[in-house]
């Protein structure tokens, strides 16, 4: 059976000298300190070791045929995005970044899709450049939880939105610079509490600031199964009910009408979560997704839809049915 992950992270193995290019730290650097190993480093500081399964298009394929993964959705990083850069200088990362990715892509058409990332901060830039990855051969952008002070909601963002529907772009959102991080510098708690907190601020922003009710042929897809918001949506439905005032000041439509209009990876680890899922959003909106390669994704890919006791229309679906559907391509393509 075709499996499509629509959530794998990549990064070049050699990265510019971007602070000294740009003339000003905050940029990741690689330290290629022993073989097919790298410290990410910002400026000085340790970030994340890193194998070279997160650069290597050989190793990734080996690995994913271990794993009977078929195809890979390939996005950066996403402490990548640079979205506190000069706008200049994040979209010069952007194209670079955006750049490697495409070559992958089409070096090896059947097993990588490639998403771009854009310079959010400046939407002009961004726009412009979602149509360059879109001319190179790629399907989408990645794009993050919420650009600065700015969540998903904000007009500023919205012709973003409005040209990846003309283009019929993918768009993918990505927890990152994780809400209250700095009361949450013990057990990795900016991971385990952050991130699922973010992606429901994201989902919430676009459904309460009528992002989805103005574009409706948006398609967007959100990282870890949602994060919180499925967990939530009853007390998030009622709070739309009970106040109003100060809820659906933007969009007067019940957020649970936008379960069937969103998409989510099936990034969960646990089998009571997805059924769970399956039973709130059916098959239809949920995609394999496993955040390879690193420790807090999946760590056998497909191994828990594998496990689950879905039929074979069910379990295709979600392998790679909605994958499909979200990206815009034909099963066909792959075979």
């Amino acid at each position: 059976m075709l499996k499509i992950d629509i959530h794998t992270h990549i990064i070049p193995e050699h990265l510019p000298n971007f602070r000294e290019k740009f003339g000003y730290g905050g940029f990741i650097s690689l330290d290629h300190h022993k073989p097919c190993c790298a410290r990410m480093m910002v400026d000085d500081k340790f970030f994340r070791e890193i194998q070279d399964n997160c650069w290597d298009p050989q190793t990734r394929i080996k690995e994913c045929n271990h794993h009977h993964i078929d195809v890979q959705v390939l996005s950066t990083i996403p402490v990548m995005f640079s979205y506190w850069a000069k706008p200049q200088d994040a979209l010069d990362v952007s194209m670079f970044l955006n750049d490697h990715i495409a070559t992958i892509v089409n070096a090896y058409p059947k097993r990588f899709v490639g998403l771009g990332t854009i310079p959010l901060q400046h939407p002009d830039m961004a726009i412009k450049e979602l149509e360059r990855c879109m001319k190179i051969g790629l399907k989408g952008v990645q794009i993050g939880s919420h650009v600065n002070d700015w969540n998903l909601s904000a007009p500023e963002l919205f012709p973003v939105f409005e040209a990846a529907q003309e283009l019929n772009a993918s768009i993918f959102v990505h927890p990152w610079d994780m809400m209250a991080k700095d009361k949450m510098s013990k057990y990795w708690l900016p991971w385990l509490v952050g991130m699922p907190a973010e992606s429901s601020l994201a989902i919430c922003s676009m459904i309460f600031g009528g992002v989805l009710e103005r574009l409706p042929n948006l398609k967007v897809a959100f990282a870890h199964g949602g994060g919180s918001f499925p967990a939530t949506i009853g007390r998030i439905e009622h709070g739309f009910n009970v106040r109003p005032d100060l809820v659906a000041v933007d969009n007067k439509v019940n957020p649970r009408e936008y379960l069937k209009r969103i998409y989510l990876d099936t990034l969960v680890h646990d089998p009571m979560m997805m059924d769970y899922l399956v039973n709130l959003m059916g098959a239809d909106q949920l995609a394999l997704g496993t955040d390879y390669p690193f420790p807090l994704g999946e760590l056998e890919p497909g191994k828990l839809i594998d496990s689950m006791p879905y039929d074979l229309k069910t379990k295709e679906r979600l392998l790679h049915g909605t994958a499909l559907e979200w990206l815009n391509m034909e099963k066909a393509y792959f075979l």
